[in-house]
């Protein structure tokens, strides 16, 4: 933690919160905004469905490998300066996607969004913990989790009104606006939160030193597998959305924002009560929660694929419950991971981040793609996701059973 934090913001905790949150919620929004506009970007660009879900994975896929770095550099450079870059090549690269012309171009400025967007997300996980002490910290973790969730439930709102009124580009032209007001909020507002004196030099032998010393962590690894695939349980819908809710559901785009809203009222939900448990619940018995919420609603959620017919009536409320019970643990795991070196917080962050993406990448390129025309297969792909970050979990609970014992967080 800085120990000059209580001089660097002086405003009430929550309104760093909103910032922090505003800055999270880059990556939503860079999915979310353009999923109602699928058709009519395929009939304009003559791209397969198939085409344009790579579109989808890689921007995943470059959000994930620029993950490895953003954190690191922040470790050395500082926090500020790697936001307002990421955010700058971010707002070019949204006017990239508005001005393509074919799908090839919007692929590449996709993936130049994936590159750049997770300098936001990464640092601002690296900003609570320079400000903030352990049982604070998982109360803003939390604020920002729910703050962070009104992006999805009206990104697809905005996509769909834009769509529909303006044409496919008007949504790329929105996030470059965005990415735009972004960059001035935080160049006007952001502070330097890395204390010069936890600056790490920026050497390729110490980032290769520290990668190598969080790779071979075995509670790093698990820990960011518990916090990062079972999100695919829940992500895997989101990602399959033009064929879940268009076609086995029967929603018009217009309409997928029901879908969003009660899934995001989930993840809203479940960050309050962790808020409310910082403090009072030890982490592991918050986590253990989460997962039971997780594991029995994605047991539900395959019965009733199995034996019911989708109707929308029922089929998108196990959703918004896995939701909740994943956001429920999350920002514990989260902090649990940032603890383990406090010295390369950057860093960790940045490796959970990769580690996230990637499952994410996956889903979305290889996974959804193959189980997205079958109910039943998305329900069973949903419980089997979640129950690796279950065994994750398990494991490192019996192999390490003082990590998250106490309130406080700290990792031993």
């Amino acid at each position: 933690m800085n120990p000059d934090a209580n001089q660097l913001w002086r405003a009430p905790r929550w309104a760093l919160a909103v910032l922090l949150a505003v800055l999270g919620m880059l990556g939503p929004f860079s999915i979310d905004t353009y999923i109602p506009a699928f058709s009519g970007i395929a009939q304009s660009v003559g791209a397969t469905p198939v085409e344009m879900q790579q579109t989808l994975s890689a921007y995943l896929f470059g959000f994930a490998f620029m993950s490895l770095f953003h954190g690191a550099i922040s470790d050395s450079l500082g926090r500020r300066p790697v936001v307002l870059w990421g955010l700058a090549a971010f707002t070019l690269a949204s006017a990239g996607c508005a001005l393509s012309q074919s799908i090839g171009q919007l692929v590449f400025f996709r993936a130049m969004q994936g590159l750049t967007t997770g300098a936001g997300i990464v640092v601002s996980r690296a900003v609570v913990r320079d400000m903030f002490p352990p049982a604070q910290a998982q109360r803003v973790m939390s604020q920002i989790t729910i703050y962070f969730g009104v992006a999805p439930a009206i990104a697809p709102i905005i996509g769909g009104w834009l769509f529909v009124h303006l044409g496919w580009h008007s949504v790329f032209w929105f996030l470059t606006a965005v990415g735009v007001a972004l960059w001035l909020a935080n160049f006007k507002l952001l502070p330097e939160t890395l204390h010069l004196t936890q600056r790490q030099p920026l050497k390729v032998s110490n980032l290769m030193q520290g990668y190598w010393q969080l790779g071979l962590d075995p509670r790093f690894l698990l820990l960011a597998l518990a916090s990062g695939v079972p999100f695919n349980g829940m992500f895997l819908y989101v990602l399959s959305a033009p064929a879940f809710l268009g076609g086995h559901l029967g929603l018009a785009p217009t309409q997928y924002f029901w879908f969003f809203v009660l899934t995001i009222s989930g993840i809203m939900g479940g960050a309050w009560v962790s808020g409310r448990m910082a403090g009072r619940v030890a982490p592991k018995q918050q986590i253990k929660y989460g997962f039971s919420i997780m594991l029995l609603i994605a047991v539900i959620n395959l019965a009733a694929n199995w034996v019911f017919k989708a109707h929308v009536a029922w089929a998108l409320f196990p959703l918004a419950i896995f939701a909740f019970g994943w956001a429920m643990m999350v920002p514990v795991v989260t902090l649990l991971v940032l603890d383990l070196h406090p010295e390369r917080r950057g860093m960790a962050s940045s490796l959970q981040a990769f580690i996230a993406s990637s499952a994410n990448g996956l889903a979305a390129g290889v996974i959804a793609p193959l189980v997205m025309h079958s109910k039943l297969l998305m329900a069973a792909t949903s419980l089997a996701m979640m129950c690796v970050g279950l065994m994750a979990w398990v494991y490192l609970h019996h192999r390490w059973p003082d990590i998250g014992r106490s309130v406080d967080h700290v990792a031993h």
